[in-house]
This record gives C-alpha cells, structure tokens and sequence, in this order.
C-alpha cells in the first residue's frame, strides 16, 4: 500500500516574443477578417519562435522558471518527461536534450510521447504512475512544448487562425497520502483518424527525392469532424474519471481544457454546466499551443492563485487520432 501520492510541486511556461495579431495574419489570407477569426475561434493572437529558437530552447526556459521559483536544482530531478509532436528532431528524443541542457544526473530516465494536444494530460499521467512505482525518484518535470508555426500554412485558414509556440513544465513531486494524482480515465475514436495530420517526414512521405510540398508538410485539419470528436468524446472521458473517483462535476473546484478554441471551451463548459471561474482559458490571446496548451494554462491559473490547498483539479484534453484523456488531482 502507498504512504505516499504524488502532486503538482510548481509549473513553469514560456512563450516567445514575436506576437502574430489577426490583422497580421489576415494579409495572407483571403477573403478572412480579424472580425470572422474572433468570431470562429475567439483567439485574438499567437506567439511565434524567433529564427534562433527550438522546442528544445522553449522548454529549457520553462523548467529554469520551476528552479527558479523552488529552488529545486536539475540535480533533483529523476524523471523527464516531454509532450510534443513538433520536437527538435524526429530522433533522438527531446527529453534527451533536455537532460543535457539543464544539466540532469545519469540515473535520471527520459521519454518523450506523442498524444497530439492530449499530451500534458497523458505525460503527467505517466509519470506519476512512474513515481508510483519507483520510489527513488524524487522528483518529475513534464514538459509540453510546440513549435507549431513553422508546420502552419499561413494560407491555409483552417489551421493558421489556431496554431501558436509555447512551452510548460509541471514538477511533480511526492505529497501526502489521498492527495495526488487520484485517477485518470483515456479513450479513443480512431474513426476519422486522418482528420487532423501532418504526413510529411514520416515514413510514409519521407523528404528525400522529393520537393516541399504544401499538400502534405504542413498541419492538415478537417474542422468539423475534429468539432464532432470534441463535443461528443471530452465530457465522456472528463464524466468518467470524475464518477469513477465517486465525485461529480460541482465537487471539481477547477478544470483546465485543452485550449483549442473559445468556441469549443464555452460549449463544453455549458454542456457540463461548469461556471467560468471555475476554469482558465487563455486561447483568446495565446492560441492553440497543441501538447503545451493545457500545461500552459494550469501555469497561468497557478501563477493567478486560481489552484486552491485542498482542492480538486480535472485536466481534460483532445488530441488527434482522436485521442482523449482526463486525469483528476487533488492539491496539497
């Protein structure tokens, strides 16, 4: 029997000075206005890397942040684990990297996962379930980070109104027993598994002997079946932890949702009647930073003292594939 759980210690998050506004990102699209995007998403902005940043660069200043705030030293640290599907390279793992850059001991594991924007909610799973079954680890940092504007068509507006770059990182460490990681629930509806994809480098559209080619190496979405996936599968997953944990959604003190949309938060906090201040949602002025979405958000919602001791926190997420995922905490 554990005499432990295992928690959320701090969170960290970085995002990159280049700022994209509608009004910017209208002059290469046709026949859309700043007015229309609002209207469709609710997002007003991305964040954007620089020429001499990475996924890599973004997450190491998102864990600093943690060190910063704790006092926590990468010496700590037994357990790396990073959310992405726009890393530095295809191999070897980020983790890897990041391990290097922050300076991490040898006897500390890495992993990267790729859960589309599901990955927060899947890699702060997994390494609690990790800690739970490795006592020497003392310490996690899971990281989601995106790099997504330089696999956007900025011509393409079903995808370049939503994708922004941004890093998080969640340090999660040992806490009393009851608190914690208390469950989380996953499911999959691979019934229109090309809907959301970016074909391009894989195996299948490998880049040798071929040109750049639009069609198939930039992000692809379908936007109404990726809609229907959403509203019909997230309050599913999110209902099933929240009942399997023997609770119900007005004993949830806070909620942060994969931030893909304004339009898709309001609708799934109307269907589950869950009040506004009861969430954070910073996809109006950030964008949709895929795996670092809702990492970035429950930084922010910390960084506000929105996250009360004692409380309850469901995390819910959306990732292509589809895959969706919830995981429900309880804070020290």
């Amino acid at each position: 029997m554990q005499d432990f759980g295992v928690g959320i210690v701090s969170t960290g998050h970085y995002l990159p000075e280049n700022i994209q506004t509608n009004e910017e990102l209208c002059k290469s699209l046709l026949d859309v206005t700043p007015e229309w995007i609002i209207e469709k998403t609710g997002i007003k902005r991305r964040y954007f890397v620089s020429e001499g940043e990475s996924a890599s660069s973004m997450a190491v200043n998102a864990c600093k942040s943690i060190f910063d705030k704790t006092g926590i030293t990468a010496s700590e640290i037994g357990l790396i684990v990073v959310a992405s599907f726009s890393q530095d390279y295809l191999f070897p793992p980020l983790s890897a990297k990041l391990h290097k850059e922050l300076g991490a001991p040898k006897d500390c594991q890495i992993f990267d996962i790729n859960t589309n924007c599901t990955g927060s909610v899947t890699a702060m799973t997994l390494a609690a379930e990790r800690m739970q079954s490795n006592h020497d680890i003392k310490y996690s940092l899971v990281i989601g980070v995106e790099v997504l504007s330089r696999f956007t068509n900025k011509c393409d507006k079903d995808t370049a109104i939503f994708f922004s770059d941004g890093a998080s990182a969640v340090l999660l460490g040992k806490v009393e027993k009851g608190y914690g990681l208390i469950n989380s629930k996953f499911l999959t509806d691979s019934s229109t598994y090309e809907s959301v994809r970016l074909r391009g480098g894989g195996s299948t559209y490998p880049m040798q002997n071929r040109a750049f080619d639009a069609e198939i190496d930039f992000i692809e979405q379908n936007g109404l079946a990726t809609w229907k996936q959403a509203v019909g599968n997230l309050p599913v997953v999110l209902n099933s932890v929240i009942k399997a944990s023997n609770l119900t959604i007005s004993d949830i003190d806070f909620f942060v949702f994969h931030q893909a949309n304004n339009n898709l938060i309001s609708y799934i906090l109307k269907k589950l009647k869950i009040p506004e201040d009861r969430t954070r949602n910073n996809v109006e002025e950030i964008g949709n930073t895929g795996a670092a979405s809702i990492g970035l958000a429950l930084s922010e919602a910390y960084d506000a003292n929105l996250i009360k001791p004692n409380s309850y926190l469901a995390l819910a997420g959306v990732g292509a594939g589809f895959n969706f995922g919830a995981s429900l905490w309880r804070i020290q």
